[in-house]
């Protein structure tokens, strides 16, 4: 047979390009073109084969309706996607290896299978009995879960459509490890992981069947193949977590039936992954005594309200250039807190090595973390430890001012209800009527927040 002509197919993008280049012709990305198979042009008119127009529909006489859920038995999965499965809906989720996914999906589908539900575990990576082992050492109970122990797409389509009753439930692992035989390229190329993901997402919609995909992820901890993946499904879930620490974040990047950005909490045990109904525990310290350069705020994870130990050690520098040190936060806004609490507070820190840690492993992007970072700095600059059970949130603008948090309302209850009783926070944020248990100080500037602080 002869060698289908390659071509060179971006893996952000998937623009394609006759020869290999540095920069991607159509996202202008550099080292991302990947050689494949060029797949045949169909000839003639596309749109002959169309029978005639589509029926156009009116959106305000559409009457839409609440989709209904299938709970997957775990409560913190369930959060992550905004309280279960949706019937037709496509679930991606993404994560390290050996971080927890199959795991995962396999309590959840063993739990929905003993719930009655028609469950399919489709399996490209591991042979059965590998999956069998695995069940038997997470001691998780396996009547009513079908496995499939396959690589060819239109054989699991196959298998999905000839299932009677109707499985409700599929998950795919994974799917770089699929190959549609109408395609020449090999499993995991762009066009192989397109068309599947495609194919897989059409027959959802058809059958009601919810599909979830497992997908591998690159070394800068990405989704693995076209951009497009994440624009077919969809929900996208990333699984976080440090391969030294028990815990294990999933977090909603993408959700058109829930909220983004909701955080499901689980530890990782040795009959598998167990949610954390408390995860605040798992980020605050246990300090016998008051420590300097340590402060707890409260971030929002999607509906979530979260307190979390800011810690930050200020120490002199003996090389001429301090380091500047994060973990968990953005290492480019610490730079510029510094230069504020520099100009707007005079407290100097340029000839300081700081470093910021989120402690847990979380990671924190709102900007809401900023006054505890700053009050977490000057502590340990100073010396001088906090006032107990204290928390502080709000964002720090160049200008010295303090602007809002969102939910503002809502983080201070979670204080109050965890025993905190004083809170440092943006004058706009301060609540109308008094918290129970909870002294407020507001302040509008960053020198004010220093001065109530020490």
């Amino acid at each position: 047979m002869a060698r289908g002509k390659s071509v060179y197919a971006c893996t952000e993008c998937g623009a394609s390009s006759p020869k290999w280049q540095g920069q991607c012709p159509g996202c202008g990305l550099w080292n991302t073109l990947v050689e494949t198979v060029a797949e045949a042009q169909v000839s003639g008119n596309r749109y002959a084969a169309v029978g005639g127009a589509a029926k156009l529909q009116q959106l305000s006489d559409i009457r839409p309706r609440e989709e209904p859920r299938t709970p997957t038995g775990l409560e913190e999965f369930d959060r992550v996607l905004g309280g279960g499965l949706v019937a037709g809906g496509v679930v991606l989720i993404g994560g390290d290896p050996g971080i927890g996914k199959s795991t995962l999906l396999l309590q959840a589908l063993s739990k929905m299978a003993a719930a009655d539900q028609s469950v399919l575990y489709v399996s490209g990576e591991e042979s059965a009995e590998q999956v069998a082992l695995r069940a038997r050492r997470l001691q998780v109970p396996t009547a009513g879960l079908a496995l499939l122990a396959e690589i060819s797409l239109e054989r699991v389509l196959s298998t999905l459509a000839g299932q009677k009753p109707a499985v409700s439930v599929a998950v795919i692992d994974s799917i770089q490890t699929l190959y549609s035989e109408a395609l020449q390229s090999a499993p995991g190329s762009v066009a192989q992981v397109r068309e599947c993901a495609a194919q897989l997402t059409r027959h959802a919609k058809q059958s009601g069947t919810s599909i979830i995909l497992v997908g591998h992820v690159t070394k800068e901890g990405a989704l693995a193949g076209p951009r497009v993946l994440e624009h077919i499904v969809d929900t996208v879930l990333y699984f976080e977590g440090d391969a030294h620490s028990s815990f294990r974040l999933v977090r909603a990047v993408k959700n058109r039936f829930g909220a983004v950005n909701e955080l499901g909490v689980f530890a990782m045990t040795e009959r598998g992954l167990r949610g954390v109904s408390n995860p605040s525990a798992l980020f605050l310290s246990q300090h016998e005594q008051p420590v300097s350069g340590s402060c707890v705020m409260v971030t929002q994870e999607g509906t979530r309200p979260l307190l979390v130990e800011i810690q930050a050690l200020v120490d002199s520098s003996h090389s001429p250039s301090p380091r500047r040190l994060t973990v968990g936060l953005e290492q480019n806004r610490l730079a510029m807190l510094l230069a504020v609490l520099h100009r707007h507070a005079g407290i100097v820190c340029f000839d300081q090595d700081v470093f910021v840690n989120a402690v847990g492993g979380v990671r924190i992007a709102e900007p809401a973390a900023d006054l505890a970072v700053l009050a977490a700095i000057v502590s340990s600059f100073r010396n001088k430890p906090l006032q107990s059970k204290l928390i502080a949130f709000g964002e720090v603008g160049l200008a010295g001012e303090i602007r809002p948090a969102p939910r503002g309302q809502e983080r201070l209850k979670e204080a109050a209800k965890l025993g905190f009783t004083h809170a440092l926070i943006p004058k706009a944020n301060a609540p109308k009527h008094p918290i129970a248990g909870l002294t407020v100080v507001a302040v509008d500037r960053v020198g004010t927040a220093i001065d109530k602080l020490f």
